[in-house]
C-alpha cells in the first residue's frame, strides 16, 4: 500500500482521546488509527450523501422513465 505522509493540526483533548485508543493496543500507532478512523469516517459520510441524493428521487418517476425505456427498447430488437 502505498502511504502519503502529511502534518496536521488537531485538538490537544482529541489527540489525548487518540492515544488512549493507542495505548489501549485498538491500534499500532497514531497514523494506523487516523487512517482507520479517517477510513470509517469517510465511508459514513459517503453512504449518507448517496442516501439523501436518493431521497430525492420520486419512484414513481422513476419508474415511468425505466419503463419508458423498456418501451423504446423492444420496439428496436429484432424478431426471431
Amino acid at each position: 500500500m502505498s502511504v502519503a505522509k502529511i502534518a496536521i493540526s488537531i485538538d490537544k483533548k482529541l489527540l489525548k482521546k487518540l492515544d488512549k485508543l493507542v495505548d489501549q493496543d485498538l491500534f499500532q500507532n497514531r497514523s494506523q488509527a487516523i487512517s482507520t478512523i479517517i477510513e470509517a469516517g469517510m465511508t459514513d459520510f459517503l453512504r449518507e450523501r448517496f442516501k439523501r441524493e436518493c431521497e430525492k428521487l420520486d419512484p414513481a418517476e422513476e419508474q415511468a422513465m425505466a419503463e419508458e425505456g423498456l418501451y423504446w427498447d423492444t420496439k428496436e430488437w429484432e424478431k426471431f
